[in-house]
């Protein structure tokens, strides 16, 4: 049996090529609360500049404008990610759903594309989560003047910080996690209490901000319908149901949950999304409202002190510099750590898809050179946008925004197929909500499509080139025979093990006989010797690796044919001859004849459709496989 190749990853677990259906999980996880503040770290820390990117966007209308946002994430986002959690309960996401609804190279494309977005979403987490955190530390009273001048370079130095603690070796600490979130959520229940009870005392806040509502706005309906149109401005408020689902692994179930059935563990899951849900809803309206009320217009604009830090500077004016300075480094703290969730998030993601699909090189299977390449593209974009968190929300919101509405398409069709109308009819609305707030962030700040567009270019030129690399690899993961496949192996290893490679046509009598003929007289086989044939049927060319499958055949009562089913023909031809010689320890000969048409557009059939220049491609993978010529099985071309 082939082995597994260096470098490739694990089957996922409960999914095809995954470890068995009834396997117990065991008593591996957490409980569900402590993982969900490992996903907490990247969503309850938007909390740092949602606020403020609220106010900047909506002014007066921040804390309707969030009630919109609110509802979509009660109400649309959380129902999905509760069914994407459901179909895909192994933490492969919506990419993984959708993956199963198209085949060949459409599909590889199309998800690579979604791994573009992903890693818009991922970096530019780091990048703003870095962003911010350096604005809370250059803003901070005791700091501005020494480090305002400086906060790319402070930005660029926690990035850095981040890239040399995962080169170092970084364990996701969900306790770490538990006690950030603990803490900063605990210091932000203290602003909003002492926001509200100043808005409580003080009424004329509320009078002055609902006069200059309806002095921005004019009517209700004015407000609901700005509302809506401002809704995708705030779509960062919806950052972190991606990494629930994601977490999924780490979630601790029943004692018996298995691989294939995992109930407890989506049941808790769901816990989790519920329950983060609501905690960030509740802030989200909570914040927005108190910052609207009592921090001037002027500081949310570029160059004031709320701008990217409104709950800071209102921990800062109201409960003083000592508890201002806590609750700075607390933000610090836990946006730094959102930025190791995500580059811990893309570690994880792309070698789930692109070893797979043979489009990761060499240098990819070492965690450490994806950390720096990661980390340059941070320096990179943290430079283009200068460290600025307004100026980063639209490439994040696009990235957020892309693979939401991904998740909503992928339950839709989930949910169809299940012949689930009503929640056909409802994902399907979600869906389209999710794709109108996709295109109008996209139409209104063209930035993160473009990012988008750059790292899914960058993707796919470099999987393709990897997958051109190692073209001639034997990624073939096993080779299984069935009863009359082995019989035929054993009957002919007691003399000179011989096949004939045969691209198969009508099947009839006449190609067999005539295939046979020409072979003994190209190449002087004696009649009495055994000549088997084989055919290799490509289902699926644009997987990587496959398991080969082999079923024996009598045809036209006399001539023995191992019918083959794989990714390749070439490989699977040098996997079955490995097969042969380990099993049998005679070393096989494979015979083909010489492939009509140009080299090249031969090769071209064989790297995109598994087939065409079969013969050398066959000795070459061969060669790679094994190379001791002396061991290695004899292909003969006439």
């Amino acid at each position: 049996m082939a082995k597994n190749q260096p470098g490739q990853t694990e089957p996922v677990p409960g999914e095809p090529g995954g470890p068995a259906e009834e396997e117990p999980l065991g008593e591996q996880g957490q409980p569900w609360w402590r993982v969900m503040c490992l996903t907490g770290v990247d969503y309850f820390s938007t909390l740092g500049y949602q606020p403020g990117i609220a106010a900047l966007a909506a002014g007066f209308l921040s804390p309707i404008a969030t009630v919109v946002l609110v509802i979509v994430t009660l109400a649309g986002a959380l129902p999905v990610y509760r069914r994407v959690a459901e179909d895909s309960p192994h933490g492969a996401g919506s990419v993984a759903m959708l993956e199963k609804l198209l085949s060949f190279w459409k599909g590889k494309l199309f998800v690579l594309a979604l791994l573009g977005f992903a890693a818009t979403d991922f970096l530019i987490t780091i990048t703003l989560s870095a962003a911010d955190a350096s604005t809370h530390l250059v803003e901070n009273p005791h700091f501005t003047g020494a480090l305002a001048s400086h906060q790319l370079l402070i930005t660029l130095l926690l990035v850095a910080l981040l890239g040399a603690v995962f080169l170092k070796g970084f364990l996701e600490a969900v306790g770490v996690a538990v006690v950030l979130v603990g803490l900063y959520l605990a210091l932000n229940v203290v602003v909003v209490g002492d926001g509200l009870w100043h808005v409580i005392t003080a009424p004329q806040l509320v009078t002055d901000w609902k006069h200059g509502l309806f002095v921005e706005r004019g009517n209700v309906f004015v407000m609901i319908g700005v509302s809506l149109l401002i809704f995708p401005k705030l779509a960062l408020g919806l950052s972190g149901f991606e990494t629930g689902v994601a977490v999924m692994p780490h979630v601790k179930g029943d004692p018996t949950d298995t691989e294939g059935r995992p109930t407890g563990r989506v049941r808790d899951t769901k816990k989790l999304l519920t329950t983060a849900a609501l905690i960030m809803s509740v802030f989200l309206i909570a914040t927005s409202f108190i910052t609207t009320v009592l921090i001037p217009k002027a500081e949310f604009q570029v160059g004031g002190q709320a701008n990217g830090r409104a709950l800071a500077f209102l921990a800062h004016q109201e409960l003083g510099s000592g508890f201002g300075t806590v609750y700075d480094f607390s933000t610090i703290a836990i946006l730094w750590f959102a930025g190791a969730s995500a580059m811990a998030g893309l570690l994880n993601l792309m070698p789930r898809y692109l070893p797979r699909y043979g489009m990761a090189p060499h240098w990819a299977r070492a965690v450490r050179p994806m950390v720096l390449v990661f980390t340059l593209i941070a320096f990179l974009v943290t430079w283009i946008f200068d460290a600025s968190v307004d100026k980063q929300g639209g490439a994040y919101a696009t990235g957020v925004l892309v693979l939401m509405s991904s998740a909503a398409i992928a339950v839709t069709i989930s949910a169809r197929k299940a012949r689930q109308r009503n929640w056909t009819i409802a994902f399907g609305f979600i869906a389209v909500v999710f794709a109108y707030t996709t295109v109008v962030n996209v139409l209104e700040r063209p930035d993160g499509v473009k990012i988008g567009a750059c790292f899914i270019a960058g993707i796919v030129l470099v999987s393709l080139l990897s997958r051109l690399a190692r073209a001639f690899e034997l990624r073939v993961t096993s080779v299984e025979l069935d009863d009359m496949a082995a019989r035929f192996v054993r009957d002919i290893a007691s003399r000179r093990v011989r096949f004939i490679a045969n691209e198969p046509g009508e099947r009839d009598a006449a190609e067999y006989r005539d295939k046979l003929l020409q072979i003994r007289h190209d190449n002087d086989i004696p009649p009495e010797d055994d000549l088997v044939f084989v055919e290799v049927t490509v289902l699926d060319a644009s997987e990587f690796e496959s398991a080969v499958i082999v079923r024996g055949q009598v045809l036209h009562d006399r001539y023995r044919v191992l019918s083959l089913v794989s990714a390749s023909v070439p490989n699977a031809l040098a996997a079955l001859l490995l097969h042969v010689r380990d099993t049998t320890g005679s070393k096989p000969h494979i015979y083909f004849e010489w492939t009509e048409g140009s080299p090249f557009a031969n090769f071209l059939r064989f790297f995109l459709f598994g087939q065409g220049e079969v013969a050398p491609v066959t000795r070459e993978v061969l060669r790679e496989a094994e190379p001791d010529r002396a061991k290695r099985p004899r292909v003969h071309v006439g």
